[in-house]
């Protein structure tokens, strides 16, 4: 299915899934609880650089979340396609509610310290091990066949839907006295709170009939075998994986971009957040409908490059108003490459083994944060533009290599 020029058959092609009642309540919880994460990218990253004043600081906050991911992000996989998915999204909503909770509480009552944003960040990267692969086998679960990669794509939507209203909410919170960075993270507590009452709403999520005849690491260990047997779908895990892994690093470096270059205060952040959000909204708009398509993996590829591309510029540009305006193609470039990811690789993977398929793509995620740290203390050292840069030329390098190895597969 694709996108046409007639605007009711772009709205039926790009909102088809929602049309499934059970994804429209899921895919509104899903809303809710990204909304709250994207506001917690610039929360805690300005908190941190307040506390230490370094992109170190920002990045070592950031690195706990990536290596709670990487460890158990494997596991939570098999984990998904072993034990009810809805329980499992549940429990990991309900405990990054109480690090939130936390948290707020240690800023109001001034016993904040760098330790206590590493250990809730770790708590973070932990609880998202396991439901997100829970949550995008919950959608396979939910949604037909014909419609997967579409609801896919929407999901996506649902994240930079998020990237628009995050950032803009925590960047009116943390400038609001009556609020502030506690008053922020009480208001994402709630959000999380308020998705997990979602998902009383959904029919009970059955696990695995079998499930009690293997070990979860007999299950890992299949499922990754399975993905490495499979040549374009390895592939694609792979590169996705790498490109995450070496592009998105780019926002540790954003407070200490915003002041020591462009010469602005560092809550102004959350400009940059926006205008990227807005350009991966619009992204993920337009090529959801093509998420069922033949011509997604194209347009995927090409995506990928204008992400490479727009970091390169963000490292040039003299002014900040240039720098939003790289920031809105940064956000266009990785908003419909994670968009149209998810679609091209459930293309490729047998639904037994979508949740440790997925658990694989979201460790992306994981050595992303791993990366902060060293793009952090590499932009300490070489400067801002110069680990920007960096990043840029290793996307572009990455999506030109995945092409060429899709082509080889091809032949």
């Amino acid at each position: 299915m694709a996108a046409g020029t007639d605007p009711v058959n772009w709205l039926r092609a790009t909102f088809a899934a929602l049309q499934v009642r059970d994804f429209l309540i899921l895919w509104i919880g899903t809303l809710l609880s990204f909304l709250a994460f994207f506001m917690s990218t610039v929360v805690q990253s300005v908190v941190a650089f307040d506390l230490l004043g370094t992109n170190g600081a920002v990045g070592v906050v950031v690195a706990g979340q990536g290596i709670a991911m990487v460890l158990f992000g494997p596991v939570g996989g098999a984990f998904a396609d072993r034990l009810p998915k809805k329980v499992l999204v549940a429990i990991g909503q309900m405990l990054t509610m109480t690090v939130f909770t936390a948290l707020s509480f240690a800023i109001v009552t001034e016993k904040i310290r760098i330790e206590f944003l590493i250990g809730g960040s770790f708590v973070m990267g932990l609880t998202f091990a396991f439901l997100g692969p829970a949550r995008q086998a919950l959608v396979i679960e939910l949604v037909p066949e014909q419609r997967r990669g579409n609801a896919m794509a929407l999901s996506q939507i649902a994240n930079t839907a998020s990237r628009v209203m995050g950032p803009a909410m925590a960047g009116v919170l943390l400038g609001w006295s009556l609020f502030g960075a506690g008053g922020a993270y009480a208001m994402m507590a709630g959000l999380y709170g308020f998705s997990a009452a979602t998902l009383l709403l959904l029919p009970r999520s059955p696990g695995r009939l079998d499930a009690a005849q293997t070990h979860v690491l007999a299950d890992l260990a299949d499922g990754l075998r399975y993905v490495w047997r499979e040549p374009k779908l390895r592939l694609l895990v792979i590169y996705f994986v790498a490109t995450i892994m070496v592009g998105f690093p780019h926002v540790t470096v954003l407070p200490g971009l915003v002041e020591n270059q462009l010469g602005h205060d560092v809550e102004s952040i959350s400009l940059l957040y926006l205008a990227s959000a807005v350009g991966a909204l619009s992204a993920s708009l337009s090529v959801a409908g093509y998420a069922d398509s033949e011509r997604a993996l194209s347009i995927y590829i090409a995506l990928g490059l204008l992400f490479g591309a727009a970091l390169l510029g963000l490292s040039m540009a003299p002014t900040f108003g240039v720098a939003l305006a790289s920031m809105f193609l940064v956000g266009v470039g990785s908003g419909g490459f994670q968009s149209l990811s998810a679609a091209v690789i459930v293309r490729e993977a047998n639904p037994v083994y979508i949740g440790r398929v997925m658990s694989l793509t979201m460790l992306a995620f994981g050595f992303f944060g791993l990366m902060a740290l060293p793009v952090g203390l590499l932009a300490d050292a070489i400067g801002e533009r110069g680990a920007l840069a960096a990043t840029g030329m290793g996307v572009c390098g990455l999506i030109a290599a995945l092409r060429i190895s899709l082509a080889r597969l091809g032949r």
